[in-house]
């Protein structure tokens, strides 16, 4: 079998014979006449009749030609189909069609002119009258010479991943209306679209080691944004405005997982004089239209977990879940023993804070839940942005678990400028001894919760939404997800 280095000498041999007849083999523009069409459209043109005495002009990439002599059968593939193009010489010519079977190899786009009709064995076709070749490919498909050898070289030329399967840029479909659904959900019941920063001196919102960069212009550190502007929406619904949202990239310079990726796309909202109950509420409006209308059901079984979103939403209290599956009671064991049974159930945690051992045990207990529930009743400890709980241990938090994850996050917004305070001051002691994923303090938030911020919902949830619901991990489910340059 020949080499690549060798098959694209061929090719280049090629450009020069379609030189030679005056052809460019990379022309700007299609100079063909006729009707442009999609193959989609081709087909619905032949559902009711055998034929069309109408020129129209199919355009796309050739995945497939057979044939010899006298008449070629061309597979053209374009954005959402394929189509099968007649080239036969008592039509076309035979210098034409001899340049055409000399020079073209599957991986070309070519243009194609003529009329449709239907075969004999019934397959809908297009007779070519006239072609022209749009770009020369150099190199051949995969699945012609030679395979992407894993998932890494998939990702990597991911072009040739979703030019071989189809089904795969369908996915992308589906996640564009995925996040339409969100929008209009949103923008129906009256929510603002607005854009905060991704550039931050402090990064506040969640809890999670950013991206540091340096400012040129204001000679200082910056971060990249690790939430989708929490501070600064909830800055706006002190401004008076009462429902915004954003949908934007947020990034985490942290571990890669088949559910975690230091890039992604989040949305958050935030409802003033809303609280996490009605969170709740919305939320399962949301996800139920989501996957009614993304993926056509509400019933789901992935990654060894069954659940139908149609049924109820359970509630679970986090410290009675805990202790129920581990025998843990997080609220009064001490540290040591949460430690001795992390390790006793060889669950891998980062540190020996109190903070990061809870979430550590909490996130073993939940690899277990189905779903669809909401979890509640979230300790302070972990919940630094939160609304307290009458008895102060625990706060107005929920999120939804589906498939043994939480897919989303959301709080009766912290408003009281002296909790929120003592909050920061926990989350700095913790940065000091060493935490790198501990929540920034943020004081000139504080100072905007002292000129008063209603009561209000907020919540967040993104792509692992998506990717569970589709049955893929979050890398799969991003077009261009990072990976490490060949050495």
């Amino acid at each position: 079998m020949a080499s690549i280095q060798e098959l694209r000498a061929e090719r280049l041999k090629k450009i020069d014979i379609l030189k030679e007849a005056g052809i460019n083999a990379f022309p700007a523009a299609i100079s063909l006449v006729g009707l442009h069409i999609s193959s989609k459209e081709a087909k619905e043109m032949l559902n009711e009749k055998e034929s069309s005495d109408e020129l129209v002009l199919l355009r796309g990439r050739i995945i497939n030609k057979r044939g010899q002599g006298k008449i070629f059968f061309i597979d053209l593939a374009d954005e959402k189909d394929k189509f099968q193009c007649v080239m036969k010489v008592d039509v076309m010519g035979e210098e034409r069609t001899k340049l055409f079977e000399d020079t073209a190899d599957i991986g070309d786009f070519y243009a194609f002119s003529g009329k449709l009709f239907i075969t004999q064995r019934g397959e809908k076709s297009l007779e070519i009258s006239d072609f022209q070749l749009l770009t020369k490919s150099l190199l051949p498909m995969p699945s012609q010479w030679y395979g992407l050898e894993n998932e890494e070289e998939s990702i990597r030329k991911r072009y040739l991943d979703f030019a071989m399967n189809p089904e795969k840029r369908e996915l992308f479909y589906k996640k564009a209306k995925f996040w339409s659904v969100t929008r209009r959900f949103l923008s129906d019941r009256g929510f603002l679209e607005v854009e905060t920063p991704t550039i931050e001196v402090t990064t506040g919102g969640a809890e999670a080691r950013p991206f540091k960069t340096f400012h040129n212009d204001f000679d200082m550190d910056v971060y990249m944004r690790i939430c989708v502007g929490e501070l600064w929406q909830k800055r706006l619904l002190a401004a008076g405005f009462e429902k915004t949202f954003e949908i934007g990239r947020a990034y985490r310079n942290e571990g890669s997982s088949p559910m975690h990726l230091q890039e992604f796309t989040n949305c958050e909202f935030y409802l003033s004089y809303g609280d996490y109950n009605d969170g709740m509420n919305m939320i399962v409006d949301l996800y139920r239209e989501i996957a009614f209308e993304v993926f056509g059901t509400t019933k789901f079984n992935v990654f060894g977990h069954e659940f139908d979103l149609a049924d109820e939403w359970v509630k679970i209290e986090y410290v009675e879940e805990v202790e129920k599956r581990t025998g843990i009671n997080i609220n009064t064991a001490t540290n040591k023993e949460i430690e001795n049974k992390l390790e006793s159930l060889g669950v891998k945690y980062e540190g020996t804070n109190r903070e990061r051992m809870t979430d550590s045990l909490w996130k073993y207990c939940r690899k277990q839940i189905s779903g669809p529930a909401f979890l509640v009743g979230h300790p302070t400890l972990v919940s630094p942005l939160s609304k307290r709980r009458a008895g102060g241990q625990t706060v107005e938090r929920f999120q939804p678990i589906i498939a043994g994850s939480e897919i989303g996050n959301g709080f009766s917004e912290q408003n009281n400028p002296i909790e929120q305070q003592e909050a920061f001051d926990v989350q700095a002691s913790l940065m000091e001894n060493g935490d790198e994923e501990a929540m920034m303090p943020d004081l000139e938030f504080v100072e905007m919760l002292e000129h008063g911020m209603p009561p209000a919902l907020g919540y967040g949830f993104g792509e692992r939404l998506f990717s569970t619901l589709a049955g893929i991990t979050i890398r799969e489910a991003q077009m261009f997800p990072l990976t490490k340059p060949k050495k």
